[in-house]
């Protein structure tokens, strides 16, 4: 039954020690509007109880999964939940942060409007004062809205198998896909709708690197 089962979107949910925000996100996923969708959570090898806090979804939904292994960070974590994904559209969740309930309802419509663009990113709600380092030059900060924020990315499939997915690098991997996706695909940035919620946690890489 699964071999045959296509979504119209996979989100993919990468996970590391986070189980106290993982019940918030996935039920953002949950309460979409949008119902074609498939659910992967991919755990970076978490100790705490993120599966105990997973297993009741996979019990309620036939179309949220989840995988685990070693701990190879958050580049390689999105890319085996693009490898094991069934949908036309892929995107993005980060796990502490979730949807407001029109997200992929407004995404897919926006993507089936502008047939030749394979690859979005924006259109998030956060605190506006945030701050991260610039990519380019780490001794600098800027305005998180003048970054590629990797949980809003959605996109065509198949551009993410053209450009072989996350690059592994400890900063800005979300940056680098887009960039490498714009020398081959036309991509579109935008501002609205903020359907996106970025919640930044205290152990979040923007914080840490």
């Amino acid at each position: 039954m699964r071999f045959n089962y296509k979504p119209d979107i996979s989100v993919i949910l990468p996970t590391f020690n986070r189980a106290n925000y993982l019940e918030k996100a996935i039920r953002s996923v949950i309460s979409q509007t949008f119902s074609n969708w498939e659910l992967i959570v991919v755990d970076d090898g978490s100790s705490d109880n993120s599966f105990e806090t997973v297993a009741p979804f996979l019990e309620m939904r036939p179309n949220i999964r989840y995988m685990k292994h070693k701990n190879r960070k958050v580049a390689l974590s999105r890319n085996a939940g693009i490898q094991a994904s069934f949908g036309r559209y892929i995107t993005f969740l980060d796990s502490d942060d979730h949807y407001l309930e029109n997200h992929l309802a407004s995404r897919i419509a926006l993507m089936e409007a502008m047939p030749d663009t394979a690859l979005l990113s924006g259109g998030f709600l956060c605190d506006e004062k945030t701050m991260v380092k610039d990519c380019r030059d780490i001794t600098q900060l800027i305005h998180i809205r003048e970054c590629i924020l990797g949980g809003t990315l959605f996109g065509k499939r198949e551009l993410f198998f053209a450009v072989d997915g996350f690059r592994d690098l400890d900063y800005a991997e979300d940056t680098d896909l887009w960039e490498r996706a714009s020398t081959i695909f036309a991509v579109k940035k935008i501002d609205n709708p903020r359907s996106y919620v970025y919640q930044r946690a205290n152990d979040s890489i923007t914080l840490k690197y």
